[in-house]
């Protein structure tokens, strides 16, 4: 098919962990022509088919960074300062309803408050969970929801292991190691989803929510795992209130945790959501053991 003759799908965050992702397997899928949004389109026109501004921060560029679109994949950022995911969102669904977008996948996470009776209180996860009415209500033919995983990245980069007192090196963490609650995928895979979902509106595009998970493991299995390769990383469990006031934010970070423990990431039992993202990605995630020995390198090793 002439590429003028194929819907355009328009792609928050396209620089993104995330958007970066769509962008790729869209492009891989060939099914679709790509507009990547981006606060700086001149740094990155290389990116997809068309390279528009379009900044979350700034609701007036949206109307045209829709335009057009037959889809949109929407993603928001709750770590970066100054962010308001819900008004980001609410002003973003607007302008792509307005533009005529037809399918809008909107990537989302658990309502922690909602599972936990109000127990636990994680913003950046609750925080997504209350756009999903947003774009269930706005009137799309069609719309999706992606439920990204926690990302082994975490694990080599903000998350990375640190040296202890003790001299070891490994993580301090206010979580029971021997949970099962942790699921886990590789971000850079979780456009196959996207991309799926924009493919087959048909069997994921009624509000289907598709959780992409390579794999489901406690933290001393992740630990075993990667020991197994040649590490010698340890784990030592420690108390929530010591946690939360060893840096900025980690009193969120305990209580996502305590969450992870108490109700696993996902929150509720998600065979079928994963088993649908599966299908519609045509493909297996890659469990953690493979994507460790090609992206968490041995101290010392080539």
């Amino acid at each position: 098919m002439s590429d003028s003759y194929k819907k355009l799908i328009a792609v928050v965050g396209a620089t993104g962990h995330q958007g970066g992702s769509v962008v790729r397997a869209l492009k891989t899928r060939g099914e679709f022509r790509v507009r990547a949004l981006t606060r700086n389109p001149e740094k990155h026109r290389e990116l997809a088919d068309e390279v528009v501004k379009a900044d979350l921060h700034q609701p007036e560029t949206l109307k045209a960074a829709f335009e057009g679109a037959h889809g949109a994949f929407l993603v928001t950022n709750f770590w970066e300062a100054g962010t308001d995911e819900l008004s980001q969102a609410i002003a973003a669904v607007d302008a792509a309803k307005h533009a005529g977008v037809k399918h809008l996948i909107w990537s989302t996470l658990p309502d922690v408050e909602a599972i936990s009776g109000g127990k636990h209180h994680v913003p950046h996860f609750t925080g997504k969970a209350k756009v999903d009415r947003v774009v269930g209500e706005a009137g799309f033919a069609n719309h999706t929801f992606v439920i990204p995983p926690f990302y082994y990245q975490n694990l080599a980069g903000p998350m990375a292991p640190q040296r202890q007192p003790d001299g070891s090196i490994g993580w301090a963490l206010p979580l029971d190691p021997s949970a099962t609650c942790i699921h886990m995928g590789d971000v850079t895979e979780i456009g196959s989803v996207v991309a799926g979902a924009f493919g087959h509106p048909d069997e994921a595009g009624h509000g289907e929510r598709l959780a992409f998970v390579g794999d489901f493991m406690s933290f001393s299995e992740i630990v075993d795992t990667l020991n197994k390769q040649g590490h010698e990383l340890t784990f030592t469990r420690v108390p929530k209130d010591i946690f939360s006031g060893l840096f900025p934010g980690a009193s969120e970070i305990a209580e996502m945790f305590a969450y992870f423990q108490d109700h696993t990431y996902l929150g509720s039992p998600s065979e079928r959501e994963i088993a649908l993202a599966n299908k519609i990605a045509g493909r297996l995630p890659t469990e953690f053991s493979a994507w460790a020995r090609l992206n968490f390198p041995v101290p010392g090793k080539n």
